[in-house]
């Protein structure tokens, strides 16, 4: 192991563990060297997505049924105490 490196346990399930290691013994790498691999692909990927762009709710998106009630927060604050 590396000396920068931070060693962590995390819960495999039994079916995923199996292919993990069956597809490592298949690239001629071991496990300890394809999980990080991955993990590192992952990251990589999300990094490099463009960020999403915040849905805009100008116009709503559904249109208000019904009368609108036209109410100011001082008519709140005095019904609500």
């Amino acid at each position: 192991m590396k000396s920068d490196a931070v060693r962590n346990f995390i819960d495999l399930p039994r079916d995923l563990h199996s292919r993990v290691h069956e597809v490592a013994a298949r690239k001629g790498c071991t496990a300890r060297e394809l999980i990080p691999a991955g993990i590192e692909r992952v990251v990589e990927e999300i990094e490099k997505a463009p960020p999403r762009r915040r849905l805009s709710l100008d116009p709503p998106l559904i249109r208000p049924a019904g009368r609108r009630i036209r109410v100011t927060d001082e008519e709140i604050y005095w019904l609500t105490e």
